[in-house]
């Protein structure tokens, strides 16, 4: 996998998703309020829902550059592997 500059803050998002994550699991064992509960699951999944956008769309702007003379078969590859990261949007 290829190192790039965004990895230590998209570790960073998961980590704090991770930690509320397991807030929210104490929260259900201790019978909190189901509304609460559910404020607190929708904070963690838009977390996730943040890191992931992030990520994908630092994938698509670093590892997809496409300059000019670039043969073909090379933007042909740089689409389909596109295609193939926009459906995780």
């Amino acid at each position: 996998m290829n190192r790039h500059a965004c990895h230590p803050e998209i570790v960073a998002r998961l980590k704090r998703a991770s930690g509320h994550l397991i807030k929210v699991i104490a929260m259900v064992e201790a019978e909190a309020a189901c509304e609460n509960v559910a404020q607190q699951l929708q904070a963690v999944t838009n977390a996730l829902v943040a890191a992931k956008r992030h990520y994908v769309t630092e994938h698509i702007e670093s590892c997809l550059d496409i300059q000019e003379g670039t043969a073909v078969h090379e933007i042909v590859s740089h689409v389909q592997a596109l295609k193939s990261m926009t459906k995780y949007l």
